[in-house]
């Protein structure tokens, strides 16, 4: 069905997907499929250098649509931890929302470790640990509109401000670090209307590689 292969070490899925594609509603329906303990997931979200640390554009707004937005190497570290069996404790990233107490979150070791984010493919030193990687898709125009709702809900920001980012740092990002990697993935996802039908499949080989790890105790 999808590569896998039976061993010890943990069964690495890098999701990725434009954003507001639904990369974060997939991961936790996904989630919710599978008791404690079964899935590790870290999202790159919570590795943002702090604002001041961020590039700005000419126009003096910050772009968190860069690769150098991210601290990597601390990304990669995190996630090399977890597969050697320890537990980790990051913040959460709160972007421009500087009042709101960051909550933290343990990562535990478990046997299907999942990374979303937008550039889990585009990170050469943690693409190449992936054995499976899914790339969520959804029409531009539809990811705008989640992205204005989702944005104004979840970071207070304006509409203009959304669709500024939009045309100025998102889709070029998508273009140049995204996209190039979609045809090449394991599994497309293109969510329109949902995924449940995807979900199905990404779960029952999940349910595949648990079993393996669990005959092989």
């Amino acid at each position: 069905m999808f590569p896998g292969k039976r061993t010890s070490h943990p069964h690495l899925i890098g999701v990725v997907g434009g954003s507001a594609s639904g990369k974060t509603t997939f991961i936790k329906a996904l989630a919710a499929r599978f008791t404690p303990g079964q899935l590790c997931v870290i999202s790159q979200d919570h590795y943002y250098y702090p604002l001041p640390m961020q590039a700005k554009d000419e126009r003096g707004e910050v772009n968190f649509d860069l690769p150098g937005a991210l601290d990597r190497q601390r990304c990669l570290a995190d996630l090399q931890a977890v597969i050697a069996g320890q537990s980790v404790t990051i913040r959460e990233y709160t972007f421009n929302r500087p009042d709101t107490e960051p909550a933290e979150h343990t990562l535990e070791p478990a046997p299907i470790i999942i990374m979303e984010g937008l550039f889990v493919f585009h990170y050469k030193e943690i693409a190449n640990l992936l054995d499976l990687r899914i790339f969520i898709d959804a029409p531009q125009d539809l990811m705008l509109a989640r992205r204005i709702e989702r944005d104004y809900r979840e970071r207070g920001y304006s509409e203009d401000l959304v669709r500024y980012q939009w045309d100025h740092h998102v889709v070029p990002a998508y273009k140049a670090y995204l996209e190039p990697y979609r045809d090449s993935s394991d599994l497309i996802v293109t969510n329109i209307h949902g995924f449940d039908r995807a979900m199905d499949v990404i779960a029952s080989h999940i349910q595949n590689i648990l079993s393996w790890k669990t005959v092989s105790v």
